[in-house]
């Protein structure tokens, strides 16, 4: 074992699914390494109170850790956890959210509801994937980013797109090889829908004539009766990409089956990327809610329309809030495709900016949805006043440590309680962690001043907790720089010592040497009979 591999005894998960470990009083967050295990790990950075490690080897297994399924996984930086069983997964998942409620929210769910999830392989319908030529690797490259680095993996298959697109991943290199642009075509992303699947490729110049045969052969060659391919390009931003070949052919959509709604949509207009979860969330999420007819609902973060049409299925009024015209335009069509233009509004907002005032010029909601982004929904939970607050919100999230800091103001000044909480695998094989929330009004808010000095408390305790880290980093710094010190100290007083002793030392010198010639055999003495 080298001096840069250590061994370690693993504790358990974070919530990037590394392996936890303490190491003389440090904290080691080590890839690949799984809660019981025993491993050899190597530090690739180091910190002053933690390091971040990859596994070397394991002397113990865990009984969760499989074989991957993917040729690439270790390289890849797509699939963090394909050495998790899956069940598993699920498992550490639901432990990451009740963590980040109970530690960073100080708040308990009443109720943890069953884990929402599905098929381990072929969900992910919609991937954004890099393209580069690379002469070193022979020609071009498509695929997910290798972990922890801008070089593109080796790829030649990917387990969790659905097969027909898997499949694509070697023919897709071929095909960019032979264009003239094949040096500026840095991206393709695909969107997977019910009748169609289109790959969108971002090309920094503009395509030849010859270029637009190459693209036309690939999908003749590659289409299929079950799965139709198209072919857009982008040349700039996302709202300028547009198809090539064929020119025509069905839109692109997803359904929310359980509501009879159709789902319309651009390839380069986000959705969720699992449709099979996306169908179960959206039924848990509206049976949270319960919304009734007639009632008055806010859909917060509503983008083209994910959970405001379903719920306005149910009779209810919805109004939806969302920060991009283009998904509040396509939110828009959305409705008057299904037939729901007079039970839904949509306004243009930025929900990061919500004060009290803005938030009670909306008017009364009965009850909200919130599904924002993993930066959380902060400013509007802080807006609720008794006056304005609804009396039930459903709260879906991506980061649970975004939705744990809201939950904390939701429950501990906004006078909600936390009646029930889960996970969402919609991610399966990665860290990503999705859940829902549901919080019901049970009492009153704090007043400003009360809610001022929480904040004040807080802001204190961090700053406080900042300063004795500075404390202790500086205390470490100078117990090394005073060791450094003792020891050029000590340096200096042996050379002093010596010095100032020389001649004794040269004496001594010169003695043993004499010694030693006295003890050699005398090369010229004559050879015993």
């Amino acid at each position: 074992m080298s001096h840069s591999q250590t061994v370690a005894l693993v504790e358990s998960l974070d919530y990037e699914g590394r392996g936890v470990a303490h190491v003389e009083g440090k904290t080691i967050f080590i890839d690949g390494a799984l809660p019981y295990e025993k491993v050899i790990y190597r530090a690739y950075r180091k910190k002053p109170t933690y390091e971040n490690a990859d596994v070397i080897s394991v002397l113990k297994e865990s009984f969760v850790r499989t074989k991957p399924r993917c040729p690439h996984f270790g390289v890849c930086g797509g699939c963090s956890m394909q050495h998790v069983e899956f069940s598993a997964q699920v498992a550490i998942k639901q432990r990451v959210l009740e963590d980040n409620l109970a530690h960073l929210g100080k708040v308990k769910a009443e109720r943890i509801l069953p884990p929402i999830s599905g098929p381990a392989w072929g969900y992910r319908h919609r991937a954004r994937m890099s393209a580069r030529y690379v002469e070193k690797k022979g020609g071009v490259l498509v695929g997910f980013h290798e972990k922890r680095s801008s070089f593109i993996a080796d790829m030649h298959e990917c387990h969790i797109l659905p097969p027909h697109i898997s499949r694509l991943i070697d023919p897709l290199r071929a095909m960019i090889e032979r264009l003239s642009i094949k040096q500026r075509m840095p991206q393709v992303e695909i969107a997977v829908g019910a009748k169609v699947s289109v790959l969108v490729f971002r090309n920094m110049d503009d395509i030849s004539e010859d270029d637009l045969k190459v693209f036309a052969e690939f999908v003749d060659t590659h289409t299929h009766i079950h799965h139709p391919l198209q072919v857009w390009l982008q040349p700039k931003g996302p709202d300028t990409c547009y198809p090539i070949y064929p020119e025509n052919a069905p839109p692109l959509t997803y359904e929310i089956a359980d509501f009879d709604v159709e789902m319309p949509y651009y390839p380069t207009e986000f959705t969720q990327v699992n449709p099979e979860i996306n169908n179960v969330m959206v039924a848990r999420a509206l049976k949270l809610l319960d919304p009734q007819p007639g009632e008055r609902i806010a859909d917060m973060f509503c983008g083209i329309g994910n959970f405001t049409l379903p719920i306005a299925r149910s009779g209810a009024i919805v109004h939806g809030m969302e920060g991009s015209q283009a998904l509040v335009k396509r939110a828009i069509e959305n409705a008057t495709h299904n037939g729901l233009e007079d039970s839904v509004s949509y306004e243009m907002a930025n929900l990061f900016d919500v004060t009290e005032e803005s938030f009670a010029a909306l008017g009364h909601f009965d009850k909200m949805l919130i599904d924002p982004p993993r930066d959380g929904a902060m400013a509007l939970v802080k807006a609720i006043t008794d006056e304005t607050a609804p009396a039930r919100i459903v709260y879906v999230s991506c980061n649970p440590a975004t939705l744990a800091r809201d939950a904390n103001v939701l429950v501990n000044t906004k006078g909600y309680t936390l009646k029930a909480g889960g996970i969402i695998n919609m991610f399966p094989h990665t860290a990503h962690v999705e859940s829902v929330a549901w919080f019901e009004k049970t009492g009153p808010c704090m007043s400003h001043a009360e809610t001022e000095a929480i904040e004040a408390a807080e802001a204190a305790a961090r700053a406080a907790a900042k300063e004795a880290k500075k404390a202790r980093e500086a205390a470490a710094a100078k117990a090394k720089a005073d060791e450094e010190a003792e020891r050029i100290a000590q340096k200096a007083a042996r050379r002093q010592h010596y010095l100032e002793n020389q001649p004794y030392y040269d004496a001594r010198n010169k003695k043993a040497e004499g010694d030693a010639d006295a003890a050699a055999p005398d090369s010229q003495a004559e050879p015993k009979e």
